[in-house]
């Protein structure tokens, strides 16, 4: 389960996030002139440390009161439940109260924002927040009231769900108001992007998501621990997005880590190196860069400006056949050999249907995206000419299939650099860092208790 689908922030085309001058990823690590120091130089601390008082860290309260509104152990325990969901229900015990500590810290910073809203006269009905809710239901194929049913199953409840969509919406709406009126994009630097756009054309560019959580010198160890523990989690298949979107620290959070289309250049040059070097569909980390650790996942790469066959859309033809149970290993093992011989020996799809016929298997016809495809797949179609088929691919529980292009229709060359796009992605970017400083701002003047 993804959860970063609820209130994604809309992006202005793909051309707008390949020019961002400036990655997300690096204003994770500083906020600007008035932001906080990084170094406890600054504080002036004494070299002898006096503990005046008990603290037990370990001790979990059942409840924060945040300015006055009270999150209680039922909230945290909902919100834990989405964080399971999205790593298909697998987190070791242990892993549990570190991701129970993070929640609380998150929940805190989603009612400061629901309260800043509010302050600034920002009210969201009930009916917009139910439009966002059926949008994430409609993304699982189910009804509201089915996806009521299902969240309260899993140990959730639609109110949790409902409160984080809100918290977003009004957040992005405050954002607008006071932040977004302000940030001035010039026509001459979005002239200059256009420029270096034109000039890289052909090459290559990634499609990137980060997992960024910032670091001192003396919680390196601790950061640096916890992003392995949450690299354990995404490699047993959690939600990078979901995991993203929890417990990064950089501004992309709010969009599941996405940096969107990047050069490599734009990247810090730990970062720029591990990706040139990763295959689509790898997770990488932790990766120390300046100001702390990312965990970083790249989700595809491309040409700037150029045709890229994994744009091509291909007619293809699906052949599958399922076992019977009971069958055994060999058997099976056996039946699929024979049955790759005969879609390799139809040379073109029109002797497809008598194969299906003889094997008992399905027919299905699809156009589809070379890229849209896993990336196994992508790499065998992409070489094959018309007429030829696949080797037969799948196991003895979920059965064999065979895909057999049919056609195929080339991509067109990208088109220019849309000015407007690019303009969009900078100002995008640019309120992102601001919104940075107005959140660590509230966390400051808040009152909060804990019980």
């Amino acid at each position: 389960m993804n959860l970063t689908k609820t209130t994604k922030m809309v992006r202005l085309g793909v051309l707008a996030l390949s020019v961002l001058t400036v990655p997300a990823i690096a204003t994770a690590q500083t906020v600007g002139d008035d932001g906080p120091q990084t170094s406890a130089a600054s504080l002036n601390l004494p070299s002898t440390i006096n503990v005046l008082g008990k603290v037990d860290p370990t001790v979990r309260k059942a409840t924060a009161i945040i300015n006055g509104e009270i999150i209680t152990g039922t909230d945290i325990d909902h919100r834990l439940a989405l964080i399971v969901l999205a790593n298909g229900g697998k987190v070791a015990p242990e892993e549990m109260e570190r991701l129970r500590l993070q929640i609380v810290r998150n929940l805190i910073d989603e009612t400061l924002q629901i309260q800043e809203a509010k302050a600034n006269k920002i009210e969201l009905t009930d009916d917009e927040v139910n439009t966002s809710y059926l949008r994430v239901a409609k993304n699982f194929k189910r009804t509201p009231a089915q996806m009521d049913a299902y969240l309260i199953q899993v140990g959730s409840s639609p109110r949790s769900l409902k409160r984080q969509i809100k918290g977003e919406l009004a957040w992005s709406r405050l954002l607008r108001r006071k932040i977004e009126v302000n940030v001035n994009v010039s026509d001459e630097e979005v002239a200059a992007i256009v420029a270096k756009l034109l000039a890289s054309k052909g090459k290559q560019e990634y499609r990137v998501s980060e997992l960024y959580m910032s670091a001192t010198a003396e919680t390196a160890t601790e950061v640096s621990n916890n992003e392995r523990k949450i690299l354990e989690q995404l490699r047993n298949g959690g939600s990078f997005g979901a995991y993203a979107r929890q417990f990064s620290e950089s501004s992309t959070a709010s969009v599941g880590g996405d940096l969107g289309w990047v050069r490599a250049e734009q990247l810090p040059e730990v970062l720029a190196q591990t990706v040139i070097t990763m295959k689509i569909g790898q997770i990488a980390g932790p990766l120390s860069i300046p100001g702390g650790f990312d965990i970083v996942y790249l989700a595809d790469s491309r040409a700037i400006l150029s045709a890229d066959p994994r744009d091509d859309t291909l007619s293809l033809r699906q052949l599958s056949i399922t076992f019977g149970a009971g069958i055994t290993p060999e058997v099976a093992k056996a039946k699929a050999a024979e049955f790759g011989v005969a879609t390799q020996a139809m040379r073109g799809c029109g002797k497809a249907k008598e194969v299906a016929t003889k094997f008992g298997a399905e027919v299905v016809d699809s156009d589809v995206k070379v890229r849209d495809l896993p990336a196994q797949l992508q790499e065998l179609l992409i070489k094959l000419q018309i007429g030829e088929a696949t080797p037969p691919f799948g196991s003895v529980k979920d059965g064999v299939r065979v895909l057999a292009l049919c056609g195929r229709d080339e991509a067109k060359t990208a088109a220019a650099p849309d000015p407007n796009a690019i303009k969009d992605g900078m100002t995008e970017q640019r309120v992102n860092i601001r919104a940075q400083r107005y959140l660590r701002d509230l966390r400051r003047d808040a009152i909060i208790e804990y019980r």
